[in-house]
């Protein structure tokens, strides 16, 4: 199956330094994935990377042509100039060195240009990513730490390598990460200067859990998805991002600040606390109406049977709404209501009680929106009655919405 196009890197062009590290067949997924995500990807391979793989290779997965050598001429290319270099320095979104070797990262951080890569490098205005991956001790050596926070010093964005097992057999920190983290990074340099940028959004998402007893809970449907799409959507423009997410099975996006909970009341606690510094609220959060009124201490047995009495959750809406009477921040606050029937008048009943300024209402009961699945189909009210629709996948809707929140920002 296709990956799903991003908008953030549609059509951003992103120059693929790939070095002499076993870690090199990893670029190659890489490589991969930002094609496929939308990004035009020149790869610059060193002499020692193309002992691991071919440039062919990379041609294969880019479509583009690949850059092995100085002396090698870009005539018939799409690059502004017949010199190689000078052609993809200037035209470069992002500059990404992955894997980065022991000796990339000195020769970088000396200022070297005597291959293609550290020339280019030298010539590049674009933000520059280096991703290090190396054997042994050989990244935490005062050596490797000395030439990575020159390169630091000069801007450049390093990614601190992961631990685990090398090629050699023996274990330490200097495993590439996998390609979903690097993207994450690439989506967070590529979008730092978006519409959002200087604003901080809070988002909750996923399904909270009300426990009976130490085993057992009461929850929904909710997989945290939507939360967690408009999470990454306001990262790609910029936004600073709090994820107060019930969700258990899903990755952060990169550069959210994750606080995890389990129930309503967590929920609301964790709500309250960051509204404080928030510009806005998005409550993408299935929260539970309603919790056992006792949790037992130990296991229910089944020979004891089971009486379950609720009660009401707190409403964590209605708490924001008082609070913003007196301070008026959050400055926008979305709601979401996962609707079976009835959905424009329960929407517009929510809207108007909870004082939201934009409220994002789905229909459950269609097979291409709510629980379960990867697409939704919304309908957005606005406070003048205004209402919008959005269809597509999670992360489109996402955008849609994110969109809206920082127009409404922006005219405030």
């Amino acid at each position: 199956m296709p990956l799903e196009r991003i908008a953030l890197l549609e059509d951003k062009r992103i120059v693929l330094g790939v070095t002499g590290s076993i870690a090199a067949y990893k670029a190659v997924d890489l490589a991969s994935k930002l094609t496929q995500h939308g990004a035009l990807v020149d790869v610059i391979m060193t002499e020692s990377a193309q002992r691991f793989v071919t440039p062919l290779t990379f041609q294969a997965v880019t479509g583009r042509a690949v850059y092995t050598t100085l002396w090698q001429s870009a005539a018939g290319s799409d690059l502004p100039t017949h010199v190689v270099h000078v052609g993809l320095a200037e035209e470069a979104d992002l500059f990404v060195i992955a894997p980065a070797t022991a000796n990339t990262i000195a020769r970088l951080a000396q200022g070297m240009a005597d291959d293609l890569l550290t020339i280019t490098a030298l010539a590049a205005r674009c933000p520059v990513l280096v991703a290090p991956a190396m054997d042994g001790s050989m990244y935490i050596h005062p050596a490797t730490q000395a030439n990575v926070a020159t390169l630091q010093a000069r801007g450049v964005v390093i990614v601190p390598p992961d631990e685990g097992r090398f090629a050699s057999g023996l274990v330490g920190q200097g495993r590439l990460p996998e390609t979903p983290a690097l993207i994450g990074i690439v989506r967070r340099l590529l979008g730092r200067e978006g519409m959002l940028k200087g604003q901080r959004v809070v988002v909750t998402a996923g399904g909270t859990r009300e426990p009976l007893d130490p085993v057992r809970f009461i929850t929904n449907r909710s997989s945290g998805k939507q939360g967690y799409a408009l999470a990454q959507a306001a990262l790609d423009v910029g936004a600073e991002v709090t994820l107060i997410s019930a969700a258990r099975a899903l990755v952060t996006p990169h550069g959210a600040e994750l606080i995890a909970v389990e129930s309503a009341a967590q929920m609301q606690d964790a709500v309250m606390a960051q509204i404080a510094n928030a510009d806005a609220l998005i409550m993408a959060a299935a929260v539970s109406d309603f919790r056992p009124q006792d949790s037992a201490e130990h296991k229910i047995k089944k020979s004891d049977g089971l009486a379950l009495q609720l009660v009401k959750n707190p409403d964590i809406l209605m708490g924001v709404a008082e609070a913003r009477k007196e301070s008026n921040v959050p400055r926008v606050v979305v709601g979401f209501a996962a609707e079976s029937q009835n959905l424009k008048a329960y929407a517009l009943d929510k809207l108007e009680r909870k004082a939201l300024d934009l409220l994002v209402a789905n229909d459950i009961s269609t097979t291409d929106a709510g629980f379960d699945v990867d697409t939704n189909r919304v309908s957005i009210f606005y406070r003048d009655g205004a209402v919008q629709e959005s269809a597509g996948s999670k992360a489109q809707v996402a955008e849609d919405v994110i969109r809206r929140v920082a127009a409404l920002l922006h005219s405030r």
